[in-house]
């Protein structure tokens, strides 16, 4: 059996602070939009978006940050486009920076999604990998991607995706040789790989009705220039189901596969309230079900829970301590309505103290 990774002890989640400066920040961005120009970001109808966004979890504590963007049309067919740039800073010393865009274009039949991200993570321990020690880490990171997509049918999209990345993890004296035997010292990689879409969302961004399937893998090679060669294979599907007056029912059913793939490389759980890396295993799956409720023309609200699982063998996922169970609740709030970009407020808990709150841009999924 394949065993989950927990990188070690977290120090305490403090969520009441960081929950109530975050609705402070959600109070301040919702300003009745009549009051707003037509040249201010807040007004739903201007090209201009700027938001900020908070996270509070055990990996890298107290983040604000915030994204900005511009909002073209490249023709009246097709769904509006972004062009955004975003930055965060943790009280850990820790901060990410980079640029983004999702652009449509050609009455949707061509998708283009690229950006280039880095940043610096300092990672504190009070009990690495149950030893007793305390620790630090500091990891770094540079990544860049690229993905073109072209309509092949009325709802399928056929194309190529392509990702390098540079991530490190450094540490001292007895950490670092830790580290480097179990195998997480960070390496270089580049990939290359296929993508294949099924779309029928009525907005690619807020759905209300249709689904959402994608599968794609990335090829990463030595001969590319990385320093490892493994494979991932990652297939998402998604449902959206209207009920009531003006509310939905959306379900995620995901899952990662690894082939060959060094410990840096693994699966990790990507449900709210767990933290990105802090628990690792050769595949990942889950089961998401986020309720959407409408509360008025720009104000919503949603409660959530999901299940996820790492393993090495399906059979893995009969036992409890390879299921990883998610819960929480959020305020919604409908920033820019055509584009169907939303502010969402969640907190989020899962198991053994894991809790996180987040103000970020867009819907989960």
């Amino acid at each position: 059996m394949n065993e989950p990774t927990d990188p070690g002890g977290r120090p305490a989640s403090r969520l009441p602070w960081c929950l109530g400066f975050s609705l402070a920040l959600a109070a301040s961005i919702a300003v009745p939009v009549t009051a707003q120009d037509s040249d201010s970001p807040l007004d739903p109808n201007s090209p201009w978006l700027i938001v900020p966004t908070v996270s509070s979890d055990p990996k890298l504590s107290h983040s604000v940050g915030v994204i900005a963007g511009y909002l073209p049309r490249f023709d009246a067919a097709s769904t509006q486009s972004i062009i955004a740039g975003f930055g965060t800073y943790s009280d850990t010393d820790s901060w990410f920076t980079g640029v983004f865009g999702d652009l449509y274009f050609g009455a949707d039949r061509h998708k283009v999604t690229a950006g280039l991200v880095t940043g610096r993570v300092k990672n504190e321990y009070d009990d690495f990998l149950g030893t007793g020690v305390r620790a630090r880490t500091e990891d770094t990171f540079d990544g860049v991607f690229a993905r073109y997509l072209h309509r092949v049918g009325e709802d399928w999209y056929l194309g190529g995706q392509v990702l390098s990345s540079n991530y490190a993890i450094g540490a001292e004296g007895l950490l670092g040789g830790i580290l480097g035997q179990i195998g997480l010292t960070g390496f270089d990689s580049t990939g290359l790989g296929a993508v294949l879409e099924r779309e029928t969302r009525d907005n690619v961004r807020n759905a209300t009705r249709g689904s959402h399937f994608i599968a794609q893998n990335i090829a990463y090679r030595q001969t590319l220039g990385g320093d490892e060669s493994f494979d991932v294979y990652r297939a998402d599907f998604s449902h959206y189901l209207p009920f009531g007056n003006g509310h939905v029912l959306a379900t995620q059913l995901t899952g990662r596969w690894t082939h060959n793939a060094p410990l840096g490389g693994y699966s990790s759980i990507n449900l709210r309230g767990y933290t990105r890396g802090n628990y690792l295993a050769e595949h990942y799956s889950h089961l998401d079900v986020d309720a959407r409720f409408a509360l008025s023309k720009r104000w919503g609200a949603a409660v959530f829970a999901g299940l996820g699982c790492l393993y090495g063998s399906l059979s893995d996922c009969g036992h409890s301590d390879e299921l990883y169970p998610s819960a929480g609740a959020g305020v919604i709030y409908l920033l820019k309505p055509e584009a169907g970009f939303v502010i969402r407020l969640d907190a989020a808990w899962g198991k053994e103290d894991n809790s996180a709150v987040y103000l970020k841009l867009g819907q989960p999924f």
